[in-house]
């Protein structure tokens, strides 16, 4: 995940979207005639999001053939992460909490990392620990909150040479994800609570705005 070691890309290329947070079953069909690259499972109980993997199961098998199925964890145990992939079928672990890279790379399935951005130095020495993983999702940092805070974060905190290798969280929605993506450019965009109309309940007009604003940004055009 060096960015040293990474082709250039196009700075126009298409920002990849993953929707998080997933609860219903029609929310995921709906994400999936969207195109999204990628929907989030949450298996976190504190979490409002959370689900188990009984009730996940479906829901990773409604997602489109080219939908990656991501399942997201804070601080598991390794029993914990295998019984749930014993459970449903997952392409992308999303790890949030204070695993290390050992564990992380440890259940034969790629991986990435969620950092909570606070300065730019404590990001470098981050990214360097985890430069293993398969992706990083940079998110807002909240003291005690692993993830999904709503708040956006200082988005210039971002390394230029690591913009186009991080995945943007943290507070996104239909309004700031086009300012979001012509600013950064990343490789893609994450959102839970920014498509919700109520908390793990997804709201199809959101979900169809996020997507427009991407496409939108992408094409170099800011929203109307």
């Amino acid at each position: 995940m060096n960015p040293e070691n990474t082709p250039n890309q196009e700075p126009h290329s298409r920002t990849r979207v993953k929707y998080c947070g997933m609860t219903r079953l029609s929310d995921v069909e709906f994400a999936d005639r969207l195109g999204v690259d990628a929907i989030g499972l949450v298996f976190y109980p504190p979490s409002p999001r959370a689900i188990t993997p009984e009730q996940a199961a479906p829901l990773a098998k409604a997602a489109g053939v080219f939908c990656s199925r991501v399942g997201l964890f804070v601080n598991p145990t390794a029993d914990q992460v295998r019984d749930t992939l014993r459970q449903v079928s997952l392409d992308l672990l999303q790890f949030h909490g204070d695993e290390s890279p050992e564990f992380c790379a440890g259940f034969d399935r790629p991986w990435i990392k969620a950092l909570r951005v606070q300065d730019t130095a404590s990001l470098l020495q981050s990214l360097e620990h985890y430069q293993q993983a398969d992706g990083v999702i940079l998110d807002a940092y909240k003291p005690g909150v692993p993830g999904g805070t709503g708040e956006t974060f200082q988005w210039t905190l971002i390394p230029e040479q690591w913009r186009r290798r991080i995945v943007l969280a943290g507070g996104l929605t239909p309004a700031n994800v086009n300012e979001a993506v012509c600013t950064i450019r990343p490789q893609g965009v994450d959102v839970s609570g920014g498509i919700e109309a109520e908390k793990g309940l997804k709201s199809p007009q959101k979900m169809t705005e996020f997507m427009r604003q991407v496409t939108l940004a992408d094409a170099g055009r800011n929203h109307p």
